[in-house]
């Protein structure tokens, strides 16, 4: 085709795809394509503007690494995706029910328990939920070289009443990384980095679809402003505040709690498989 216009170009793009293009590659590319065709003229993109974005993709991969994602980062933030999050370390250690992640860090201790259950309301024996969480100075595990490799994570399997339960230090809002292109998007746009205060959970279970999610405190002063989108109604949890004596047993911290503690419970439903 040598009469390519930019009027044509979409078409001219789509019939250089082989008949044998796989047809879901054939939907997706086609539109792509069109949009991104589309969103050029649309706002009349100028070469400056193009080479600009080269150098934010660019950019991204030059940071880019086993323990930071920057291009998972862009998607958060320009609401394509959200909840994962960059900073998931896969093969946390075993966390039992009842365990504690606040180990020797300092802040108030958090209480979590709840039930991984189906749809129905019969609890899912067996299951297993990853948890993870930032430290008090707001930094996850692999962001800071003083804290472990896994603080703050643990892979937890529930008994067969389908009940999680565990102690950790109470979350802190964070900002995400601001100082890669990411950053340079978010102040070009006028917007913060700041996530409110949370626990991510990935649960699992043989016959039901996984669930990756995090949970968000209802006191929390970025819950309307989170800059990854990730905050539902339905992921709204509320922090109760109760005496030291209260202290439940059966918990590794059982008879070692002296001060008042936060406790949260949170059920989570898994959906079954289709």
């Amino acid at each position: 085709m040598r009469s390519v216009t930019k009027d044509n170009i979409t078409e001219v793009f789509m019939g250089y795809l082989s008949d044998d293009t796989d047809p879901r590659m054939r939907e997706i590319m086609g539109s792509l394509v069109k949009h991104l065709h589309g969103f050029a003229k649309e706002v009349g993109l100028t070469h400056e503007e193009w080479r600009a974005g080269i150098a934010f993709m660019e950019g991204c991969a030059g940071i880019e690494s086993e323990d930071r994602h920057e291009f998972v980062l862009g998607s958060d933030v320009l609401g394509l995706s959200s909840v994962l999050g960059p900073f998931h370390v896969s093969g946390a250690p075993p966390l039992e029910v009842g365990g504690d992640m606040k180990r020797h860090y300092g802040g108030p201790i958090l209480l979590a328990e709840g039930v991984i259950k189906s749809t129905d309301g019969t609890p899912i024996a067996g299951a297993e939920i990853d948890i993870w969480q930032t430290a008090p100075n707001g930094l996850y595990a692999s962001q800071d070289e003083e804290q472990d490799t896994y603080s703050f994570h643990g892979l937890m399997t529930v008994g067969d009443d389908g009940r999680y339960a565990f102690t950790t230090v109470k979350p802190v809002e964070y900002t995400v990384p601001s100082d890669g292109p990411v950053g340079d998007i978010l102040r070009a746009c006028g917007r913060h980095p700041r996530r409110p205060s949370h626990l991510h959970y990935i649960v699992t279970a043989p016959g039901f679809k996984p669930l990756v999610t995090e949970v968000f405190p209802d006191d929390d002063p970025y819950l309307d402003q989170d800059t990854v989108f990730g905050v539902r109604n339905d992921l709204v949890m509320h922090y109760d505040e109760r005496p030291a004596e209260a202290f439940p047993e059966g918990m590794a911290l059982s008879g070692k709690v002296n001060e008042p503690f936060l406790h949260v419970a949170f059920d989570v439903t898994l959906a079954p498989e289709d």
